[in-house]
């Protein structure tokens, strides 16, 4: 048996090539599909089969592009409802791929169609080697059940997933190993672990959301100080119901300055993927940053609308990267890419800007006003005394409560969520801001003081 875990990190997903005899299954794909391709090609396999645990809501899937490039048949959830050309799969059904068997198993709770998929090495085997646990069953915790709080009651949900948990998944041989779809970052759990893979013993002692408790503890537990929902997860959820359209070869055209103020002019934002030092040092006046050496496709999904046309603008030779990464999440109204630099910007003679960038240490003083941008939970663990607390996620929205006038320091943990933040304040009008580089953890690292909410 070949098996092989790719790994996406700015999406923190993980998807798995599963190969014997020739033949191969990729499981929980990614939009870029050259990376199975390639896989497949190097150890001789032919994918027949795309399976999905579930409808992913935070990325979209790649599953149209690898059935139309090699002719595999789809596999997921009778109760996606899907409106593609698939199979639907029941607890029990089963898919081979030469001698290895792929066994469905329904743990509804994360989505009511989730799947988890049973590895067989070989064809006489009880026992599962792996279970392909999707967003069910993390390495250090369990899915999120509030994605679709919308349609279906997260206390319901909640119920689904004890009853996978604990009838299900925990039944399994502690030797089985767990290889989910996400690692830590996701915002499809709360804190997930670093590591790729564990085995099921291993989280039957480990794992916090499975110690003994009553399922209506459970529930409660789970349904609590869950993470924000970007607003393209319902977006890619329902692309991945409906079927993305296949994308094409071309690539967003390398726009002038000139083109890009034309493209503002008639709605497009640009955004700012260069790092986060060189935004700070100079960059187009109005543009939203949100830096490529992060979990940029996650924020710019949380700041950003799907219909908005975008300008990405980058360093050379990222423009593409930039676009695909985005397209994995399902926003493509990418008008054009720019790489020319700040000084190509100033030298068109367009409004330049620029961020004052101070370690936190130094920053922080009594005639500044200090807004942290971490989630609520950091927060609670530890924060500057007299800091206003606005989580990035909920910023656009409230930027009306801060004063425009008073000059404020821009915090975060480390510096890369503070930028953003100092980004979006800035396009509000925010003219006096400084970014606190190295963040509360730099801080920390220094011996000051913080405060909890205890």
């Amino acid at each position: 048996m070949h098996f092989h875990q790719f790994y996406v990190g700015c999406l923190a997903h993980a998807s798995y090539l599963v190969g014997d005899g020739g033949e191969a299954a990729v499981v929980d794909p990614s939009r870029d599909i050259e990376m199975y391709l390639a896989e497949a090609a190097a150890h001789g396999l032919t994918i027949r089969w795309v399976l999905e645990t579930h409808l992913h809501a935070d990325f979209v899937s790649g599953h149209l592009e690898l059935a139309a490039r090699t002719g595999a048949r789809i596999a997921l959830g009778e109760r996606a409802g899907a409106d593609f050309t698939h199979r639907a799969m029941r607890d029990g059904d089963e898919i081979t791929v030469g001698g290895v068997r792929l066994r469905a198993m329904e743990t509804p709770g994360h989505t009511p169609e989730s799947l988890t998929f049973l590895l067989y090495e070989r064809a006489g085997d009880e026992a599962p080697w792996a279970a392909l646990t999707g967003d069910t069953l993390f390495v250090g915790d369990v899915g999120r059940v509030d994605i679709l709080s919308s349609r279906l009651p997260v206390t319901v949900l909640a119920g689904m997933m004890f009853d996978s948990l604990h009838e299900k998944l925990l039944k399994l041989p502690d030797a089985t190993r767990v290889y989910p779809a996400h690692g830590a970052g996701s915002l499809c759990g709360r804190g997930i672990s670093s590591e790729r893979w564990s085995t099921i013993g291993r989280e039957r002692q480990t794992n916090p959301a499975l110690r003994p408790m009553s399922r209506d503890a459970f529930i409660a537990e789970v349904t609590r100080d869950v993470p924000e929902t970007p607003i393209y997860f319902l977006h890619s959820r329902d692309l991945n119901r409906t079927g993305p359209a296949v994308r094409g070869a071309e690539l967003p055209p390398a726009l002038t300055p000139a083109a890009v103020a034309a493209a503002l002019a008639d709605g497009a934002l640009l955004v700012d993927a260069r790092p986060s030092a060189e935004y700070a040092a100079s960059h187009p006046a109005g543009a939203l940053h949100v830096g490529l050496d992060g979990q940029y496709a996650s924020w710019m999904g949380t700041l950003v609308g799907p219909e908005q046309a975008l300008v990405l603008m980058t360093e050379p030779g990222r423009g593409e990267e930039a676009a695909m990464r985005l397209a994995r999440v399902g926003y493509e109204n990418v008008v054009g890419t720019f790489e020319g630099g700040a000084d190509a910007w100033r030298a068109a003679g367009l409004e330049i800007a620029s961020l004052r960038d101070e370690e936190a240490r130094v920053a922080v003083r009594g005639d500044r006003r200090v807004l942290d941008v971490r989630r609520a939970p950091e927060w609670s663990l530890a924060h500057l005394a007299g800091a206003t607390h606005v989580p990035l996620a909920e910023l656009p929205k409230r930027v009306s409560e801060l004063d425009r006038d008073a000059e404020w320091v821009v915090i975060c943990a480390s510096g890369y969520r503070s930028v953003i933040a100092a980004s979006v304040l800035e396009r509000a009008g925010f003219r006096r801001l400084v970014n606190a580089a190295g963040g509360l953890d730099g801080w920390r690292a220094a011996g000051l003081p913080v405060a909890t909410d205890a």
